[in-house]
């Protein structure tokens, strides 16, 4: 089978292919990672100091190969199914069948061979970054003390990844001659002192003999009035969401103020979801897309708004997590409009359809709508003109200052 593990899989699949998390040959499973959330090793006893894990949505059996791609559909690895657990986690060795396609600064993403060999065995400080360098000075003694070459290890992951890459290349220009500067896909850990721990066993791999941290970024967001924001409308046919959701639109359009992308549910069936059935798998993937697109516009500083019934809770969190995962704010607006005043209007003939068995898995009478308990913001149209329920929505983005 093929699968395209998650981004911060495929970063941990290239540090493998590429030696820096040597000695792993592969994912870990379960005794190897008891071993190195208990002691610090792996099971064998040999000193490792992070979780390396993939995770499969279809199951396997031991002996299975499963070609890993990369988002493009191009062929990284071949992973050879040890083990696979009840959660998914599956472990195994890997075996590399193609270089990783790398984006900016694709010339200063090498390997730890490559950056032995320039070494050439004279001693190195590794300084690992994942932000701008404050101070170049404690970097320019400790190298002089050691008599060591200065090697720049930028950790370029994610949204930030480009950022930390010019850090470090600015930095270069300030320190001495022959630094060296290669980039690092190394992801993030949760806990501090388990990531120090990696940033040290890569810096290793990659030929240093000291190493020291760079200080972690800052994120100072922007005022949220530039911030990107998904206005996430979710309630069932007929609750009023589209019809709201058109009307914010159009006072935000009057006001000028910001970029407003609309993703209606209807008009995003006719064209970005064509095709899609009405099942749990299409309903859940046509939420995928509309968040994509969503998040995609907020990426950029855009106002999104979304108007799908998206009646599954964990499709939601999703959305919600592709607009945070860029950087961008999200707000969740229940229009929740009791089945009854929804199959009372009707205007579409849609619940008299369902209830006549016309239309399966329809959302409220054959199909589950599971209501939000993280919404933002609650609305009932039932005795709420729309011009009111717009202004409730206007309210609360000049409250949280989405728009001045």
């Amino acid at each position: 089978m093929e699968w395209t593990p998650e981004p911060h899989e495929l970063a941990d699949l290239e540090l493998l292919l590429s030696g820096a998390f040597e000695p792993l040959t592969g994912f870990l499973g379960h005794d190897d990672l008891h071993a190195v959330h208990e002691r610090g090793t792996l099971a064998d006893g040999t000193p490792w100091p992070a979780a390396v894990t993939l995770h499969l949505s279809a199951e396997v059996s031991p002996g299975d190969e499963v070609t890993l791609l990369d988002p493009e559909g191009l062929p990284l690895a071949a992973l050879t199914v040890a083990a696979q657990e009840p959660d998914g986690l599956v472990s195994g060795p890997i075996k590399g069948l193609g270089a990783p396609e790398h984006g900016p600064f694709a010339r200063l993403r090498r390997t730890p061979e490559q950056v032995r060999e320039e070494l050439g065995g004279r001693a190195a400080l590794a300084v690992t970054m994942r932000g701008p360098l404050d101070d170049l000075s404690e970097i320019v003694a400790t190298a002089r003390d050691l008599d060591a070459v200065i090697l720049l290890l930028p950790l370029a992951y994610g949204e930030q990844g480009p950022a930390v890459v010019r850090a470090a290349l600015r930095a270069q220009e300030k320190l001495p001659a022959g630094t060296l500067v290669a980039s690092v896909p190394l992801a993030p850990r949760e806990e501090p002192e388990i990531d120090l721990e990696l940033r040290e066993h890569v810096a290793t791999a990659y030929g240093a003999t000291e190493h020291l941290a760079g200080p972690d970024p800052v994120h100072i967001p922007g005022p949220p009035h530039r911030r990107g924001l998904v206005v996430f409308f979710t309630g069932l046919s007929g609750s009023g969401k589209s019809t709201i959701a058109r009307g914010l639109r159009d006072v935000l359009l009057e006001l000028g103020t910001r970029t407003v992308t609309y993703l209606d549910g209807d008009l995003v069936r006719h064209l970005l979801s064509k095709g899609l059935t009405f099942s749990k798998a299409d309903r859940d993937l046509n939420i995928r897309r509309i968040g994509f697109v969503a998040a995609e516009a907020a990426r950029h500083g855009g106002l999104a708004i979304c108007a799908p019934i998206a009646p599954y809770a964990a499709t939601r969190e999703e959305v919600r997590e592709m607009a945070e995962s860029v950087g961008a704010d999200f707000l969740l607006v229940h229009v929740a409009t009791p089945l009854e005043e929804c199959e009372r209007r009707d205007r579409k003939g849609l619940y008299a359809k369902a209830r006549a068995g016309l239309i399966p898995e329809f959302t409220g009478v054959s199909d589950p709508y599971e209501e939000p308990d993280d919404a933002d913001l609650t609305i009932d149209t039932t005795h709420l003109p729309i011009e009111a329920a717009v202004s409730r929505v206007l309210d609360t983005l000049k409250g949280g200052g989405w728009i001045r």
